[in-house]
């Protein structure tokens, strides 16, 4: 009988094990501190192959940033059912978010404390990212808006800076949960949206904060919440 031989695995599987390893080694120690010969042990291969699928240290590092970039942005888009009302929405998107930061906390910590500390490039990654959730975040603000306001021609721009606050108030607190033992994303979702969700429905009602008015239009305490109301969800 003839040998049968193993096959290889092809480079794509080979690759992605390398990224795994990276962004591993990446996120616990910093991009300085990272070696390759660490990165190379923690994926099985020796450096010379890291060198030979990824080029530099350099080239790996952007190779994960965009990686881990393109995953969260994903894990946001497709955990948004878009048939839904937009405190839902919204809901859905922070819960996404959330999931996805503390399933991979080194991804998160290369992407929102490494990328943004070693150079331009890498900092470019990220906010390339970046502006791609807050355009989503945005688009999914002005609609409801615009039906809010009943004013289909409502520019966006009215409602940039919101998506903007929201999404870097999402950063900060994924940064904080996932430092902090305990805290599940399922609390950071909700309390970002209990946060959020006060202004935003304001907003949406057309009843700004404006310093200085005198709010005579608020009902008492014990009255029933109408529809559309905030979102209400427990940690």
């Amino acid at each position: 009988m003839g040998v049968v031989k193993s096959k290889r695995m092809p480079r794509a599987v080979r690759e992605q094990q390398m990224l795994d390893a990276a962004v591993e080694i990446f996120g616990q120690r910093g991009y300085m501190a990272a070696s390759m010969d660490e990165i190379a042990e923690l994926a099985g291969v020796s450096k010379p192959l890291v060198y030979l699928y990824l080029n530099s240290k350099e080239d790996l590092f952007t190779a994960c940033i965009r990686r881990e970039a393109a995953a969260l942005t994903e894990a946001v888009r497709t955990g948004v059912r878009t048939e839904l009302p937009v405190d839902r929405q919204l809901w859905d998107g922070l819960l996404a978010f959330f999931t996805h930061t503390s399933l991979h906390p080194h991804a998160w910590s290369v992407l929102h404390l490494q990328a943004r500390i070693h150079g331009e490039a890498f900092v470019a990654e990220v906010t390339a990212m970046r502006e791609e959730i807050v355009a989503f975040v945005t688009q999914l603000i002005v609609v409801a808006a615009r039906e809010a306001h009943r004013d289909p021609d409502l520019p966006e721009r009215e409602v940039a800076g919101l998506a903007e606050a929201l999404v870097g108030a999402a950063e900060s607190l994924a940064a904080w949960a996932n430092a902090t033992p305990g805290v599940t994303a399922r609390q950071s979702a909700a309390t970002l949206m209990n946060f959020a969700w006060a202004g935003l429905g304001n907003l949406m009602e057309g009843r700004p904060w404006i310093p200085g008015a005198v709010p005579t239009d608020r009902a008492p305490a014990d009255t029933a919440p109408a529809d559309g109301a905030p979102l209400q969800v427990s940690g």
